[in-house]
Formats: structure tokens, C-alpha cells, sequence
């Protein structure tokens, strides 16, 4: 059964990706274009603060969404809620890493 969304969560919205320098991350986000399409992914059930993992379409991890988006998307999609994501700013080195990649998400009601 799908949780609802509180009152005044967005139905879409632009957020940045969070620990893309980690691990394998970086090469991964230099194979992105703006308009390709991602995955979300929240964290198994039972975890403490449950996270989103933002995937390419193969699997592979990039990064996570910020906390505040995670505390309340991460419960929706655990419910069985869905959202989908595509790229929309992808910056280089020259970015701090927190910034490097922006992202649009549709919540799917």
C-alpha cells in the first residue's frame, strides 16, 4: 500500500546529489548527460534515517539526495510510492562536489 506525501510536498523538484567523489562515483557522474534518466532507490527498511541512493540505469551508484529530502521521500518510496529522475546540471571538478550534479524528480501521486 503506497504512504501518502505530507500536505505541501512537491509533486517535482530540482535538487542537488549528494557524495559523488566516493568510490567509483566520480567516473560514473562523467558518464552523464543532461536529460539522461536515473534511479531511485531508498535504503532498505529499518534503517535509522533512511536515504535515497540516486543509480544510472545500469546500477550503478552516484550518490544520495540531501537529508531533508531523504526524511520524507525515503518513507514514501518504502511505501511504494514512486518517483523518477533525470539530470539536468552536471559540473566538473571545477564544482564543488555537492553541486556537481542536479537532478529533477516527478513524484508520482
Amino acid at each position: 500500500m503506497t504512504s501518502s506525501l505530507s500536505h505541501g510536498r512537491p509533486d517535482s523538484f530540482r535538487t542537488t546529489v549528494h557524495g559523488t567523489v566516493f568510490g567509483e562515483r566520480a567516473g560514473h557522474l562523467a558518464e552523464l548527460a543532461v536529460g539522461d534518466e536515473l534511479v531511485l532507490i531508498p535504503d532498505p527498511p529499518g534503517d535509522e534515517e533512511p536515504a535515497v541512493w540516486v543509480h544510472l540505469r545500469g546500477g550503478d551508484p552516484i550518490g544520495h539526495l540531501p537529508p531533508e529530502i531523504n526524511s520524507w521521500l525515503a518513507p514514501w518510496l518504502l511505501g511504494g510510492g514512486a518517483a523518477s529522475a533525470v539530470a539536468v546540471k552536471i559540473g566538473g571538478n571545477d564544482i564543488p562536489s555537492w553541486k556537481r550534479l542536479v537532478i529533477e524528480v516527478e513524484v508520482a501521486k
